[in-house]
């Protein structure tokens, strides 16, 4: 970067819109942001210089020039310009940063040191808003304790002043977190809160879709799918209308429900009737995982895990759901393969439903403590023995009521008893 500095006027911009490289452009914005030159005029160009810098940075993969001009070089220039369009920069920049790959590191140093500037020189409005920025960026590094730390006091702040726009966003965040902590009861009650905070104001499509895609979540977490369906089909809508790469997640958690609630026949009818540009290997997946299912096919669901890894295991939500799914579609099977015998070998119910030996023995065992069915495990022999349902009498139960009644006749006659003796 050369020393010594432009004017900044727009012959100075066009000549770097035009230059023959990347470097040169670079080059030239640098010294017009050195002008010492304070007129509107000059404070317009370097506002525009600003934009096309960061624009070059970004597609130069500068991350690091990128925080340098934040943090250092536009200082001075804060001073002298209104405090919404320093903002409006500020996030500008943060937002380029975050276009680059494997910054998240750096994204979080950002923003703790634009905080601490933030404070110095009192801009309390985009302190909040770059605060709600960092706790994001702890979720999504999974310190989810530091993130929750951070934005309790933020809350408070942002309650106190009915920034309600910046409120949802906040109650959004921490519902996410409380979920990801598996805390279920705060994760509802924070999304009730962005939901009530949404209602008094106009909230914008994308931040709906948000809201309805975190409700479907949660709701399915509690296995109402229907109802986590609708919520992830207004999501899906919404996320459609803006071209938002969301859209694709909606549609496949769509496709969870379906599965979930034993309509796999209904997946192949939701995707063709969807738009070519998400076909993918997320849709293929969840395609993949019904054809399993509608099959009750255990090789096939295996199968689909080991082939989709990324699209099924790698989702912490679909993991979770296929999980109990993967459960009770073997119980379904082991109860199918074992209820024509009384004594079957371990090792042939294995080799019918193509597992491992000790797997198949761990779940049968544990079925019957869950009291899927009636036996017994004879390791030694590796058999298992399965008991004939033996149904009960239905003089037992009557006869514990009966009891049951003349106790409370026995203890009525006893209270008026003492009533007369009294």
């Amino acid at each position: 970067m050369s020393s010594s500095y432009l004017p900044a006027t727009t012959e100075q911009l066009d000549l770097a819109i035009e230059a023959k490289s990347p470097t040169e452009a670079i080059s030239i914005y640098y010294r017009i942001l050195e002008s010492p030159s304070s007129s509107p005029d000059a404070l317009r160009i370097k506002e525009q210089a600003i934009t096309l810098l960061s624009d070059l940075l970004t597609q130069e993969n500068r991350a690091e020039d990128l925080c340098t001009l934040l943090l250092i070089q536009l200082r001075p220039f804060f001073s002298l310009i209104p405090k919404a369009k320093t903002a409006k920069i500020v996030r500008g920049i943060i937002d380029s940063v975050a276009k680059i790959p494997g910054t998240s590191n750096l994204q979080i140093t950002l923003c703790k040191e634009m905080v601490k500037w933030t404070l110095e020189v009192n801009r309390t409005f985009l302190r909040q808003r770059i605060q709600a920025r960092l706790g994001a960026l702890l979720m999504e590094q999974k310190e989810f304790v530091e993130a929750l730390e951070l934005l309790s006091g933020l809350i408070k702040e942002v309650r106190r002043l009915d920034d309600k726009l910046l409120l949802v966003d906040i109650d959004l965040l921490e519902s996410k977190l409380h979920f990801s902590l598996r805390n279920l009861p705060k994760s509802k009650a924070a999304l009730t809160a962005a939901r009530t905070a949404a209602n008094a104001i106009y909230v914008p499509p994308a931040q709906q879709g948000t809201i309805d895609l975190q409700s479907g979540i949660l709701h399915a977490e509690e296995k109402d799918y229907k109802t986590a369906y609708s919520y992830f089909f207004e999501a899906f809508e919404g996320f459609n209308a803006l071209d938002d790469p969301r859209a694709v997640f909606c549609l496949k958690y769509m496709l969870l429900c379906k599965i979930m609630v034993s309509l796999a026949d209904d997946v192949a009818g939701i995707i063709s009737s969807k738009p070519l540009k998400y076909m993918g290997p997320d849709l293929d997946a969840m395609k993949a995982v019904a054809d399993a299912h509608s099959k009750r096919s255990l090789k096939l669901f295996e199968s689909a895990l080991r082939d989709y890894k990324a699209q099924l295991e790698e989702d912490p939500i679909v993991h979770r759901h296929l999980s109990s799914l993967y459960d009770t579609l073997l119980e379904q099977n082991l109860c199918r393969l074992i209820e024509p015998f009384s004594r079957v070998e371990i090792s042939h119910i294995a080799e019918l439903i193509e597992l491992p030996i000790d797997h198949v023995e761990r779940k049968l065992s544990q079925m019957i403590l869950d009291k899927k069915f009636s036996g017994t495990l004879d390791q030694g022999a590796g058999c298992l023995v399965v008991f004939e349902d033996r149904k009960l009498d239905a003089i037992y139960p009557d006869t514990l009521e009966t009891i049951a009644n003349m106790g409370k006749v026995v203890d009525s006659l006893f209270v008026r008893s003492a009533k007369i003796m009294a």
